[in-house]
């Protein structure tokens, strides 16, 4: 992609570094000899630029395509691809013929047009239906044509990652491949069961999306869901896990941004007979609602959202009683954010017992009033031989509240999920599965904190999984088989890696201040700098500040906000709070935190968490920081790997038959005079392995790829 150092090239077309349009095209105007310490170039405006070579690297420009070649549908075509081709050639493709999809070999680019097209109606979706993938447009419905016909033909389990920046369209780009399954699929058994997979979408973006500064309907959380299909390749089932979801979002909102979206549906239907007992209003009116001063989003009609909400939940098989159950813990979450703390002194405080929040708060989850006014401005102390109850201080009396509120609504989440599960259950015998990974998406705002900290680290593993299986081991298995290769250079996000969570690294040095009786997120700040920043390139402090510091990551380097992380990674509740609301007589409330304790084993001081074993309570405990890491690496390893090694690639050149396996049979082929026929038993004498499989392969179901010329072969 670049000119060969000393070359010549004659009016030669390159991409100009610029600051404001990033490449622009320009040609050369006069030849370049090795050693010229400038290039002369021409703009397409004609204007002429001097261009100065670096004296250490004598690196050359990016050279241009060739015009025929610019608005390829498969970027692989183009003879040079670098980042200015790859850039200019989408561009092409978007503004000149409003193309959101480029295909890169099986990698699908999507380009977030942010408008509705009419490319994925029904009729789009059968002209794909039974197509091979480079035989029509690149369209996501390609994608899934093919992940679905692998899984019929070869009946092998597919997934389809969905990965990109926050606000580049995964979650919808995710929704139009299940469209596509529940169309292209008649179900057999239970009618309707495609119309309840779809179903899960509107409710799963209520409860886990919201509106971000760079995007109007963000998820909040990570999804994986397995849509399940019998023998005869119906849809019968899926399944959804998530992980991670924003609680800090209940109780808090950046400027211009919103809360979930359930929250605004339920205040723009809170005119309606059946919320009236709710007691809402305007979303202005509550503090968890109002706090980014956006509540309207453009072009939205929450009302008729909540409406979509309610269809979807009813689809589901969740009744109106059932629903009214669900709204009536959100709607006491959102007085409880509007509970007002009163500072009697420095380290006390009170709520008055008449606060009206709070009474709807109790009366809406039928607990007593008084007792949660108490534990709101009071917290127990346990020592070895007494109990003291010691009152707080306002900011944390305010800090409990919301951590209450945030255990509430994480708890009613997780139990929605369960719910969909439990109706979305395969009825019959699942005979195999296309899994759909809407992750969340690399993030870089004016203010990160422990949130943007947790969704990058889980892009870096991601990314991580994509060079390995992308570049190193593809280039490893050609040069195993000696294939004439040009090794591509590619980058190692290990470095970054290491430093969040290897030892003495981000993460440890986090849960180590947790643990110390006066750890703060400033002392926390110090010893970041003192350990990590002469150590690890990938970790720099902000020139300004003493309570920041900046990660180098693979897409961008990102500032975090030190102020809140030790806070987030404790994510404590007052256990006597969780008492309180243990007295109510109201079957949801009680089921949510049944739920949780059987998850966990045991009563917790966590939001659902569950602890390591240990003797006391305090060995009991977790904190996110500990909990994410090894749920990220379980995660990623087994399931991501997974997806990318087992289920995919697709592709019949993908498919490897070991080269041992062809020289073996060619050197018993060698002075053979009887039939052309070869009888042989696979299992004795050929060792035959499928590079990019982990597991174990059943024989009978290796294909052997046609372009091998081994037709004469037959298995006894």
């Amino acid at each position: 992609a670049r000119w060969p150092l000393g070359g010549t090239r004659d009016h030669a077309r390159v991409w100009l570094p610029d600051a404001e349009e990033v490449w622009k095209s320009a040609e050369l105007v006069r030849d370049y000899s090795p050693g010229d310490p400038t290039l002369s170039l021409q703009l397409e405006d004609g204007t002429k630029v001097e261009h100065k070579i670096d004296p250490k690297t004598k690196e050359l420009l990016p050279l241009r395509n060739p015009n025929i070649l610019v608005g390829e549908n498969d970027l692989t075509a183009l003879s040079y691809l670098h980042e200015p081709a790859v850039l200019h050639n989408l561009k092409v493709r978007f503004i000149d013929s409003k193309l959101i999809y480029t295909y890169c070999g099986i990698v699908l680019v999507a380009i977030n047009p942010y408008e509705s097209l009419p490319i994925y109606e029904a009729d789009i979706i059968h002209a794909y239906s039974g197509q091979n993938m480079g035989d029509m447009d690149p369209h996501i419905f390609a994608v899934a044509e093919e992940a679905y016909k692998q899984m019929a033909r070869k009946e092998r389990n597919q997934s389809i990652i969905v990965s990109g920046e926050s606000g580049a369209g995964k979650t919808v780009s995710a929704k139009y491949a299940m469209r596509y399954f529940a169309t292209v699929s008649c179900s057999s058994g239970e009618a309707n069961v495609e119309e309840r997979v779809l179903a899960s979408n509107p409710i799963m973006e209520a409860l886990g999306n919201a509106k971000t500064t760079r995007n109007d309907n963000s998820s909040r959380f990570g999804k994986y869901i397995e849509i399940g299909f019998d023998k005869k390749h119906s849809i019968i089932g899926a399944n959804m896990r998530t992980y991670l979801l924003e609680k800090s979002r209940v109780v808090f909102q950046a400027q211009n941004e919103r809360n979930y979206h359930i929250f605004y549906q339920l205040c723009a239907s809170s005119h309606l007979p059946e919320f009236k007992a709710f007691k809402l209003g305007c979303a202005e009116d509550f503090h968890c609602t109002n706090q980014g001063q956006s509540p309207v989003i453009d072009g939205v009609d929450d009302a008729k959202e909540m409406c979509n909400t309610r269809k979807a939940f009813s689809l589901l098989g969740v009744g109106d009683s059932d629903q009214m159950e669900i709204y009536q813990i959100l709607s006491a979450i959102l007085h409880l954010s509007n509970v007002e703390v009163k500072e009697q002194s420095a380290d006390r405080c009170s709520i008055s017992p008449d606060n009206v929040h709070l009474v709807v708060f109790c009366e809406l989850l039928g607990v007593p009033c008084e007792e949660m006014a108490h534990w709101l401005c009071h917290k127990k102390l346990k020592t070895t031989t007494e109990t003291y109850v010691k009152p707080v201080s306002k900011t944390n009396a305010l800090n409990g509240r919301d951590a209450l509120a945030k255990h509430i609504y994480a708890r009613l989440f997780s139990w929605v999920v369960n719910s969909i599960n439990a109706a979305l259950k395969s009825a019959g015998k699942q005979r195999s599965f296309i899994g759909v990974l809407d992750i969340y998406g690399f993030e870089t705002f004016d203010i990160n904190s422990f949130e943007q900290f947790c969704i990058n680290y889980a892009n870096e593993k991601l990314q991580q999984q994509f060079n390995m299986h992308v570049f190193k081991l593809e280039q490893e298995e050609y040069m195993k088989e000696e294939i004439p290769w040009t090794l591509i250079d590619f980058y190692d996000n290990q470095p970054c890696i290491d430093l969040i969570e290897a030892r003495l690294g981000v993460l440890d040095l986090l849960d180590e201040e947790c643990k110390m009786p006066k750890g703060s997120d400033d002392t926390w700040a110090q010893k970041l700098y003192n350990t990590l920043l002469r150590q690890n390139a990938h970790f720099d402090k902000p020139r300004l500040s003493n309570r920041a510091f900046i990660i180098h990551h693979f897409a961008d380097k990102v500032e975090y906000q030190c102020v809140g992380f030790l806070e987030k990674n404790k994510d404590t509740v007052n256990e006597e709070q969780i008492n309180v609301l243990k007295k109510t007589k109201f079957n949801l409330l009680l089921k949510l935190f049944e739920d949780g304790e059987k998850a966990s084993g045991s009563p917790s001081k966590k939001s659902g968490v569950s602890g390591r074993a240990g003797p006391t309570q305090k060995d009991n405990r977790k904190t996110v920081g500990l909990v994410f890491t090894p749920a990220l690496t379980v995660w990623f390893s087994l399931q991501i790997v997974k997806l990318l090694t087992l289920y995919t690639p697709v592709n019949e050149f993908e498919e490897r038959v070991d080269i041992n396996f062809i020289t073996t049979i060619k050197s018993l082929l060698k002075d053979r005079v009887e039939s052309s026929t070869l009888m042989m038993d696979t299992k004795k004498i050929f060792s035959v392995t499928l590079q990019f499989s982990p597991s174990c392969v059943a024989l009978e179901t290796i294909q052997i790829p046609a372009s091998l010329n081994l037709g004469f072969l037959s298995r006894i």
